[in-house]
């Protein structure tokens, strides 16, 4: 492409993924320092104090703020489709806290995941994840905020009910019948784990899409880095390197997703091994988003 990418998105990285362990504020300082970031997306502090000073250097960035409440619900293991009604009411608390705190950190919403899921309950568990959502959709819209549901792996990881492409499609028209404010995360990492390409995805959620990542996935049993553990691209045994990144962008291309003058978030969700140098990955991360967007034809 002869454009700059950002004129058609604005790029970022998360926070907890790019730098796991290291304190969310010395991760802020790091990529608000880095102009190749026009995007971040942070999480849960900790206490009110490193909050505070999260809050002032986001202020002082020009980057545009995404809150992820994943964490909130993975590390606890909460589940907003639980069909137990007082595990599904912690969810659906925790979400409605991540609402505030996503506010008072300059975020214009939230994105959180739906939760694990057996075959014989997947109806009932649909329909609390739809009152959980709806919940939550209803605090947001008083604060002119957005609720972005990510979709995930549904049978290897993270096990979630949404899930496959189809069933987020229905979930997603579910929602819009009663809430505006609500969209889908959709992340090229997640494809191969959920069998599915970047066309079969975004053709069947493109009304709904409203955020997006990319990254790597390791879809082979018993290889280092299987499941949603997002390696470099590149990785040994991973599905995704920089041909994958082309054909997402090509099809997000070819589906409207280009778009100057409202620019969608396109966040990269790459995290080292233990033994990896967390820059040298986000380097190479960059290194592969630039070569596929450089070969993508205008």
């Amino acid at each position: 492409m002869k454009d700059s990418i950002k004129k058609y998105f604005q790029v970022g990285t998360i926070t907890w993924m790019s730098y796991p362990g290291v304190p969310q504020n010395e991760v802020i300082k790091m990529i608000a320092k880095d102009d190749y970031f026009d995007a971040i997306e942070v999480c849960k502090y900790p206490d009110d104090e490193s909050r505070e000073e999260g809050k002032k250097l986001l202020e002082q960035s020009h980057l545009k703020v995404c809150y992820g409440a994943q964490p909130r619900l993975l590390g606890p293991k909460l589940n907003p489709n639980d069909i137990d009604e007082e595990g599904r009411k912690k969810a659906e608390a925790t979400l409605i806290e991540a609402v505030d705190e996503a506010e008072y950190l300059g975020a214009k919403g939230i994105a959180f995941l739906s939760g694990k899921w057996t075959e014989e309950k997947k109806e009932e568990g649909y329909q609390q994840l739809l009152k959980t959502t709806r919940a939550v959709c209803d605090y947001a819209k008083k604060k002119n905020m957005n609720v972005e549901l990510e979709v995930f792996d549904f049978d290897i990881d993270k096990a979630s009910i949404i899930g496959p492409a189809p069933l987020a499609l229905r979930f997603a028209e579910d929602m819009r019948t009663t809430h505006n404010n609500f969209g889908l995360l959709v992340d090229l990492s997640h494809f191969p784990i959920t069998y599915e390409t970047s066309q079969f995805v975004i053709q069947t959620l493109r009304p709904y899409i409203t955020h997006l990542h990319f990254g790597n996935a390791v879809a082979i049993p018993g290889c280092e880095g299987y499941g949603d553990l997002h390696p470099r691209l590149g990785f040994p045994n991973g599905a995704n390197d920089t041909p994958e990144v082309l054909d997402y962008l090509k099809v997000l291309k070819e589906e409207g997703f280009f778009r100057p003058d409202a620019p969608l978030v396109l966040s990269m969700e790459v995290s080292p091994r233990s033994y990896e140098d967390a820059d040298i990955v986000l380097a190479n991360t960059k290194r592969v988003l630039n070569r596929a967007w450089a070969v993508l034809e205008d």
